[in-house]
């Protein structure tokens, strides 16, 4: 039984990231972002073309240009010019 159970604990935790947000800054600049999941609060420096996985179990994302956007996971977010599109 406890094998099953820590396999079980393995699969869940391999599962998580599919359903992650990914968040990529297509801009020159660096950005950050501040990311609220489940009550807590945390920034997210992003240097030009670098991505990111968030939000495994959806958050919301405020942008630089203070856009506040919900995100259930599974996402592609792009941010450029403190803007994001949403896919």
């Amino acid at each position: 039984m406890k094998r099953f159970l820590i396999a079980m604990s393995m699969i869940s935790a391999a599962a998580v990231p599919a359903f992650s947000a990914t968040v990529t800054n297509s801009g020159s600049a660096p950005v950050v972002l501040v990311v609220v999941e489940g009550g807590n609060r945390m920034e997210v420096a992003l240097d030009a073309g670098q991505t990111e996985t968030i939000c495994p179990a959806g958050c919301f994302l405020t942008l630089p240009n203070g856009d506040r956007v919900g995100l259930e996971g599974g996402e592609t977010v792009d941010v450029k010019d403190g803007s994001a599109t949403v896919r």
